[in-house]
């Protein structure tokens, strides 16, 4: 029943956004930043950013709100070789509003349905989000 859940709406130009950003062509890391309109309870675009490290994507999220990160990363395989996985990060911080969360946590499912993402992580304070909390989290994927 969980999976079915569908406590937020999302936006068309959302997800027509996301497609475009699932076939970009460039190799740069870059982000695409999701957050809940509690108003309308659509999951909206918050913010797109290009070329911008783990790291710098940490500093730009808000540290006590939720948000949806879709994150493309260059990883760099030991091998040489060099990927570009396409990462859903659900950050929900301790401390938030519990409606916010709660919102959050029921779209979460069908966003990542609608979008076709496999790669599904979750974190529950923007300090976990690191280059090293990736890698490792993708080493699963190898």
């Amino acid at each position: 029943m969980g999976d079915n859940l569908v406590v937020c709406d999302i936006d068309p130009e959302l997800i027509t956004r996301i497609n475009k950003f699932r076939f970009r062509k460039e190799t740069t890391d870059a982000a695409i930043v999701m957050k809940v309109e509690k108003q309308r309870k659509t999951i909206v675009l918050d913010e797109e950013y290009e070329d911008i490290s783990v790291e710098d994507l940490k500093d730009q999220l808000p540290e006590r709100q939720p948000r949806f990160v879709l994150y493309s990363y260059k990883y760099k395989h030991d091998d040489g070789r060099c990927s570009y996985p396409l990462c859903f990060i659900f950050i929900s911080p301790q401390g938030c509003k519990p409606d916010l969360q709660m919102m959050y946590a029921g779209t979460k499912n069908n966003l990542v349905k609608s979008a076709q993402l496999t790669k599904v992580f979750e974190l529950r304070s923007t300090d976990e989000f690191t280059e090293q909390w990736l890698r490792e989290k993708l080493g699963f994927f190898r």
